[in-house]
């Protein structure tokens, strides 16, 4: 069997990479990544509602599709919501 190239030696992988969809929010439009409950392996703490994303927990990820002023990537504004927070989101 082959083996597989080490992750930190391959390039990385741009961020619209994967199952990634844009939506249109009041600041502007986003792209969207679903996290299935099995690749949720950290918590994070959500913006909307300031509570944990625990472990094993289904979310999505957002960013900007263009970065704002002070961000030289939209990587530095990637946020992990709750799926309903982020939906609720204006």
């Amino acid at each position: 069997m082959a083996r597989r190239t080490n992750k930190h030696l391959r390039p990385a992988r741009p961020l619209g990479a994967g199952h990634a969809t844009t939506a249109d929010k009041a600041d502007g439009t986003w792209v969207v990544r679903s996290v299935p409950g099995s690749a949720a392996g950290k918590s994070y703490r959500c913006p909307g509602c300031s509570q944990a994303i625990r472990p094993g927990l289904p979310h999505v990820v957002a960013w900007p599709q263009t970065p704002g002023l002070l961000s030289a990537s939209p990587v530095e504004e990637r946020r992990h919501w709750h799926t309903a927070c982020w939906a609720r989101r204006p």
